[in-house]
């Protein structure tokens, strides 16, 4: 049962109305993520040059997921060991995951630093906007700890069901990355170099909220700095999940980052037209990643108390959820484009570029979030290897595939992004059969561990 009012009880009671609970503050919290990006993206078109608001999207296919993705791990790992009432390994596991999130998050400085332009050449980042995309990552990666720190401390309160304080703090941070932003870029001139440091000052903020939080709580996941360590039995469970998570989103965004390369040969005004569309899809997959995050939470509970059933319940819920979030706010996407477009800028040229784009992937776009669910509940029951492996066949496969024996027959935006709901279906055909057989060895293994409990 809870014990606080910013708990769910994901193992007993109805599921739709808790998984709407879960979902809704998780995904407003993604979208004020989104947001620091959007205004970045706005001030600088709006009030600086268009080659700049190239400079400021080229950088966003680059920001690796690796370490990010091994948050799911500690989000799995937190929430088995919070349902099962196992408090002591409860907050040794809290502490090693942000333990981790420090120490990834410090390393990732070094290699933003020392690897961003190599990484912007590699994408053929035409010349007008690399030294501004350069210097604009760079300073980004800065504010690695604090974005790792955050992510990693909302992980463990999104463990035990509480996405509503994550919310609050990001809405405060992100206040605070509109002020500067207005400052750095319209009061003083920085340019990009201003965006850079207002989305780095906001993400301080978020993490020293969410850390606050972790160590003002009195349940298992309360936070002792002096307690801070690595225990290598949890390390390898999160890294079990995490890793194989993170070098999906990794990969996937290498993918995403051929394809940009593709855009990139149209020139700055289809790279600015791709990054407001693409910010545009951004807000489509905060919505239905939210739900995928809310099925791996409720699977990862009812999985490490049996319940069977209502984890088949979880998913089946999650998808009926997933599709229709997708579907509103991408038919409605694909509808208002152009009034959603002029947001960003008043280019019709870019404008164009970017309606080309949202016309082929905003209506199909629950297929997206049907393709990422399965992968989220088979990491709930801590497989996570096999939807890797499938994700990264099906979707960049696809991909690289299109990009390099199909586009160059047909040097268009819109046939260029087909492959993205290609790449969906035929990955969801492959998740489908990957999660019958990994749920009845799932299915076996917590009959053997009932059956070892009823001998004692």
């Amino acid at each position: 049962m809870r014990s606080n009012k910013y708990e769910i009880d994901m193992c007993h009671g109805s599921i739709m109305d808790k998984l709407i609970s879960f979902s809704i503050p998780l995904m407003c919290s993604s979208i004020l993520q989104l947001m620091f990006n959007a205004v970045d993206i706005i001030v600088v078109g709006r009030y600086n040059v268009s080659q700049a608001l190239a400079a400021v999207g080229a950088t966003t296919a680059l920001i690796t997921n690796l370490f990010i993705g091994l948050s799911l791990g500690a989000n799995v790992l937190a929430a088995r060991y919070f349902a099962a009432g196992r408090d002591k390994e409860m907050s040794e596991a809290v502490h090693t995951a942000i333990t981790l999130a420090l120490i990834s998050g410090i390393l990732m400085v070094f290699v933003g630093l020392g690897a961003s332009r190599f990484a912007l050449e590699l994408m053929d980042t035409p010349e007008d906007v690399i030294d501004q995309a350069a210097l604009y990552l760079r300073i980004y990666f800065v504010g690695m700890p604090f974005f790792m720190l955050y992510n990693y401390g909302a992980a463990v309160l999104r463990a035990v069901g509480d996405t509503k304080r994550p919310l609050l703090f990001l809405a405060v941070a992100g206040m605070a990355n509109v002020v500067l932003d207005l400052l750095l870029v319209i009061v003083i001139p920085l340019g990009v170099a201003g965006v850079a440091i207002g989305t780095v000052a906001s993400q301080l903020v978020s993490s020293v909220l969410v850390l606050r939080c972790l160590c003002r709580s009195e349940g298992s996941y309360q936070l002792r700095i002096s307690k801070l360590m690595i225990k290598w039995v949890y390390l390898k469970r999160i890294f079990q999940v995490g890793i194989p998570a993170g070098i999906q989103s990794t990969v996937i965004n290498f993918s995403n980052a051929l394809l940009q390369s593709s855009v990139n040969s149209f020139g700055s005004t289809a790279m600015a037209g791709y990054t407001a569309a693409n910010n545009i899809m951004g807000f489509l997959y905060a919505a239905v990643n939210s739900v995928t995050q809310a099925c791996m939470s409720f699977t990862s509970q009812n999985y490490s108390v049996g319940e069977q059933k209502r984890m088949d319940r979880v998913l089946m819920d999650c998808a009926v959820l997933s599709a229709g979030v997708a579907l509103v706010i991408g038919v409605g996407a694909w509808v208002f484009g152009n009034q959603v477009l002029r947001i960003y800028t008043s280019d019709p040229e870019v404008i164009q570029c970017g309606l080309e784009i949202l016309s082929i992937t905003t209506v199909p776009y629950f297929l997206c979030g049907i393709m990422d669910l399965i992968p989220g509940a088979l990491r709930g029951m801590g497989h996570s290897g096999v939807p890797m492996v499938l994700s990264i066949i099906g979707t960049v496969g696809v991909r690289i595939l299109w990009i390099y024996v199909f586009f160059p027959h047909n040097r268009t935006l819109h046939f260029l992004f087909i492959s993205y709901p290609g790449s969906w279906i035929i990955t969801i055909l492959m998740q489908v059969v990957c999660y019958y057989f990994v749920r009845k060895q799932c299915i076996r293994h917590l009959q053997r561990e009932h059956s070892i409990l009823k001998e004692y």
